[in-house]
């Protein structure tokens, strides 16, 4: 750690942590407990390292438990949303589609962690049950700031981390090899797929906050960003930044809808040589599609027989990766075509209704909110979900919680942050409604 030759140590001492924020959480401070896992939870190659160490490849999770618990005592409630219900009712199907899997002859028997497809499962119940915890816990709008606070942290870290990765290497040139997956450890596009979304955040709650100080703040972690994501060599963030850039153009600043143009035209001339090979790289000369685009169209093809055979129910939750696909590929490379193929339309519903409420609680918040940060929450939670939304259409980014924990945090306090406004609102009304007072020895002057 810069060199001061500790850096062997912060396993340890990150690892010993976390039992003192379970034990705190469990005996009145759950809060605490959520703002001391923020941090750790893009961080998957630390975390890796807890497995060393007992119960380490289930500390997180541990804690969260111990969040949740710690509120419960204390008479928490989360805040009224329609995304717990969904949640509930996406978990039991999911379970339920894995047995379809099984009876097909998809996949095993989702019993226990001896079986892939319920180990898939249960990581992935890890977003909800951090979207719980965060909800039960952020309460107030100090809660709500300290919440962005440390996620502008936790973003600076993993910009950091991947940034130094990528400019140890030359990139004069193009070279796949040398792409950096970062502390997430899934790959560069899911590393990207990160990126894009908290840096978004911060453009959007920047835009709104006021204090020039927190706005410049806001702007350079978003430029440090913005120039780690292009290092990356994703296409599918360099597009999710593109879309939620016109977003906010549409929704808070119209001179980015000139500057978009511009910048389509010339970026050629603005961006590394190697990020434009990279994005020149999804056609060759002769108009055929490179390897990677190629191989998703193919993947996506056999995708569409194996859903028209079971339109309904689909092939049985995380069952994909069981199958013999193009390249012996186990991910569609596309969530949506993932969902429609494993659940089927009955699961793809409730996919799409998921989607919308998580859309329609910051776009609320936002149009709302008198407040500056809960406005500013609002617009970045929204810029956050829809370049969630784009990235998705190129992989499977929303299943990870190294990817999205941090996202359904941000959402959990949107939804806390729309009763906090409502309140907000109700003081204010009633302040407004009471008539002026006169003193006496005043009306007689």
């Amino acid at each position: 750690m810069l060199g001061t030759g500790l850096g062997h140590y912060i396993p340890i001492v990150a690892y010993l942590g976390f039992w003192v924020m379970i034990i705190a959480s469990l005996v009145g401070k759950p809060l605490y407990g959520l703002y001391y896992v923020m941090p750790f939870i893009p961080y998957r190659t630390l975390r890796d390292k807890f497995v060393d160490y007992p119960l380490g490849g289930n500390l997180l999770t541990i804690l969260l438990i111990a969040v949740i618990i710690g509120a419960v005592l204390q008479g928490k409630r989360p805040p009224k949303t329609k995304l717990y219900l969904i949640w509930l009712i996406f978990a039991v199907y999911l379970y339920f589609s894995m047995w379809v899997g099984f009876l097909m002859g998809n996949a095993p028997a989702p019993f226990w962690l001896g079986a892939v497809n319920f180990l898939t499962w249960k990581d992935y119940m890890a977003l909800p049950l951090l979207f719980l915890a965060a909800g039960m816990v952020v309460e107030d709008r100090q809660a709500v700031k300290r919440i962005i606070i440390i996620l502008g942290f936790s973003l600076f870290l993993v910009d950091r981390s991947a940034l130094l990765e990528s400019l140890t290497h030359s990139w004069a040139v193009f070279d796949e090899n040398k792409r950096t997956a970062g502390p997430i450890e899934w790959g560069a596009n899911q590393l990207a797929a990160f990126l894009a979304q908290f840096g978004m955040f911060y453009w959007g709650f920047g835009r709104v906050i006021k204090g020039k100080k927190v706005k410049l703040l806001c702007y350079a972690l978003v430029a440090l960003t913005i120039v780690t994501t292009l290092y990356t060599f994703s296409r599918g963030a360099y597009l999710a930044l593109l879309v939620a850039v016109a977003a906010l153009a549409f929704l808070k600043d119209r001179k980015l809808l000139l500057v978009l143009p511009v910048f389509l035209i010339t970026w050629k001339t603005v961006v590394p040589t190697a990020v434009s090979e990279r994005v020149e790289m999804t056609q060759s000369a002769d108009g055929q599609l490179e390897a990677s685009a190629e191989e998703r169209v193919k993947l996506w093809e056999g995708a569409k027989e194996s859903f028209y055979r079971d339109p309904l129910f689909g092939n049985g939750y995380a069952t994909f990766q069981f199958g013999e696909h193009v390249d012996n590929l186990k991910d569609t490379h596309n969530w949506y075509v993932k969902v429609l193929v494993e659940t089927g339309i009955f699961g793809g519903i409730i996919a799409l209704l998921m989607l919308f409420e998580m859309i329609r609680t910051p776009f609320r918040l936002f149009r709302r909110a008198r407040d500056p940060l809960y406005q500013g929450l609002g617009l970045g939670c929204l810029l956050a979900i829809i370049s969630c939304l784009v990235s998705n259409c190129f992989g499977d980014r929303w299943t990870y919680i190294e990817i999205n924990g941090l996202l359904w945090i941000l959402i959990a306090t949107t939804a806390r942050a729309n009763e906090l406004a409502v309140a907000q609102e109700s003081v204010v009304r009633e302040v407004s409604s009471v008539p002026l007072q006169f003193s006496p020895s005043l009306e007689s002057r």
